[in-house]
């Protein structure tokens, strides 16, 4: 009887077989404590940074594999992520420092939102290894075209694939208890209203608030249905955990989704609370709390950010860019955990004071 296994490559079947004779279940088990112990308030340190407290050596043979290439097909599509769950496991001097989380997605790049929209997906060049982004619609009536269209289908543009890829691994890891159980296919990035819009129309975006907020406001309230409707069927396929859940390699947080805002750091803090704050807000209530991810300045309106209810962590990249001391009162000061955060500078700052709620 033909099963999906045998629609696999070698590597990828090598590399299946390889991971789940690692996983030791008393290790994971305990690395998810830790992590429910630092969300929960139980973490007693300045720095929270997990360690697996079993590791082990691969004996698959492990050879990367470049963006494009993942992209061609799903068997490629879940070696490239099954890389990153073996490296994890591995005993060297990193992971014995700070262990990373068992976990893969359908990797199709930050678009995959826009896509649904029809906006015409780019691949990158080949010798870049960077994954695909969107070109913007453009003419003066492009929100008016995507109004008038409505809700998208989920399984448009790169819907298509990550909900394909999501089937595909599915079924393959039924075949695999322990990966099964401890290897989490986190939510694909669909960004949120904010960034999608932006990709979506581009720098028009900004021009738009100041002439036509209204207009706006409907392409937000519309993109936030979207995502409703993706995620909603995305967590059919995989449910999310009842108490916390995972995203990249470094990130756990309560609640099932984490936002993404950096197109946030072009906006003043008023624009910031009538283009962002609402529908953020509607998903994390929609989908039981969550995180938000930011890049680049925030310090302007952490404050706002902040005060959502339902958001547990805050990721942020580049803290240099930022007023951290504006960022830890609004953050760290008042209970919210900022996860994944640049080790180099927690240590910097550490003598003030985490009120034990970073993660590096």
């Amino acid at each position: 009887m033909t099963t999906i296994l045998d629609k696999l490559s070698k590597r990828t079947i090598g590399l299946l077989e390889d991971i789940e004779s690692r996983i030791d279940p008393e290790a994971e088990e305990d690395y998810i404590d830790q992590w429910s112990d630092f969300l929960n308030d139980r973490f007693t340190g300045d720095i929270f940074t997990p360690r697996r407290k079993k590791l082990s050596l691969s004996n698959a043979e492990r050879k990367g594999i470049m963006i494009n290439d993942a992209m061609e097909d799903f068997d490629s599509m879940l070696y490239s992520q099954l890389l990153g769950v073996s490296f994890a496991l591995d005993d060297s001097e990193s992971n014995r420092y700070r262990s990373w989380n068992l976990a893969i997605r359908a990797n199709y790049g930050s678009c995959i939102g826009t896509s649904l929209f029809g906006a015409e997906v780019f691949i990158m060049p080949y010798k870049t290894n960077t994954l695909p982004i969107t070109r913007t619609l453009t003419g003066d009536d492009a929100m008016e075209r995507v109004l008038d269209k409505g809700i998208p289908d989920n399984h448009a543009g790169l819907g298509a694939k990550a909900f394909g890829f999501g089937e595909f691994v599915q079924e393959v890891f039924s075949h695999y208890p322990k990966i099964s159980k401890y290897v989490t296919v986190y939510h694909p990035d669909i960004q949120g209203p904010i960034d999608n819009c932006e990709l979506l129309f581009g720098e028009e975006m900004f021009y738009k608030m100041m002439d036509e907020p209204d207009t706006v406001h409907d392409v937000l309230d519309l993109i936030t249905r979207s995502y409703i409707s993706f995620m909603e069927e995305w967590q059919k396929l995989y449910p999310p955990r009842p108490d916390m859940n995972l995203h990249w390699g470094h990130v756990w947080h309560k609640g099932t989704i984490l936002l993404r805002c950096d197109s946030a750091m072009n906006l003043s803090p008023d624009m910031y609370d009538e283009f962002c704050v609402p529908y953020d807000r509607r998903l994390l209530d929609r989908f039981g709390g969550g995180g938000m991810h930011f890049c680049g300045k925030g310090d302007h309106y952490i404050k706002s950010l902040c005060e959502a209810p339902g958001l547990s962590v805050v990721n942020m990249t580049q803290p240099h860019l930022n007023d951290m001391e504006v960022i830890y009162r609004n953050t760290v000061d008042k209970g919210i955990k900022l996860v994944g955060f640049d080790h180099g500078r927690a240590q910097r700052d550490v003598g003030r004071g985490f009120n034990h709620s970073v993660c590096t």
